[in-house]
């Protein structure tokens, strides 16, 4: 698995999330990070990912990774 960066300038960090706007609805969506890369999603840091915001007027849907099963 290659390691993606993140996708903000000068950032050189590894990417953990993918966030992709949905203009149709004025919402931005932040997820886990993606199996591949989109042209039109942005790839980003842990830092940037928490501290990522939305235009004036938008939403912001932030949807994390599922807990893993707990081991027995």
């Amino acid at each position: 698995m290659t390691i993606r960066p993140c996708s903000r300038q000068t950032c050189r960090e590894p990417a953990v999330a993918t966030l992709t706007y949905v203009y149709a609805d004025s919402m931005a969506v932040l997820g886990p990070l993606s199996a591949s890369p989109e042209p039109h999603s942005y790839d980003l840091c842990e830092h940037h990912a928490e501290r990522m915001s939305a235009p004036k007027g938008w939403s912001v849907l932030r949807i994390t990774a599922p807990a893993d099963e707990p081991s027995y």
